[in-house]
């Protein structure tokens, strides 16, 4: 296991069960997080994941890509080129596929159509919240 954790504190995590479980994993995950990134980005990481599955949609701490228009045609962006831009989908192919099986969310409406797209309104608000499964969140702002 990749942490400093001591042994006799994960032999005691061993014996937890159910919700205590959720409680063990945040305490591993900032442990290797603050290892691999340093520990304000551990903290940036548990702060979002707080946010965002304990107290609702918080994009405060959500990962952002900003989209210019230039990948807009027409005034419109597919929501596959979206998902690709984010990094959320690392092809159109993969995207569809993701959208075919019922994975993804834009601004809390199911996408279901593999060629939808998204026109310049409803970006008004400046960004739209994209969600990939039930726990990647990912804001897109777009940079005029």
């Amino acid at each position: 296991m990749l942490t400093f954790v001591p042994v006799e504190q994960i032999a005691e995590y061993e014996k937890y069960e159910g919700s205590e479980i959720n409680k063990v994993k945040e305490i591993l995950a900032y442990e290797v997080t603050a290892l691999v990134h340093g520990k304000e980005e551990a903290q940036k990481a548990l702060d979002a994941s707080k946010a965002v599955f304990s107290m609702g949609v918080s994009d405060e701490n959500m990962p952002t890509t900003e989209i210019g228009t230039d990948l807009f045609t027409d005034g419109k962006i597919a929501v596959a080129d979206l998902l690709v831009a984010t990094k959320l989908a690392p092809s159109k192919g993969e995207a569809r596929r993701l959208i075919q099986q019922g994975g993804v969310t834009v601004d809390d409406e199911k996408i279901s159509d593999t060629f939808a797209s998204l026109d310049e309104a409803d970006f008004d608000k400046g960004h739209v919240i994209i969600r990939k499964g039930k726990k990647v969140f990912h804001k897109a702002v777009l940079k005029k």
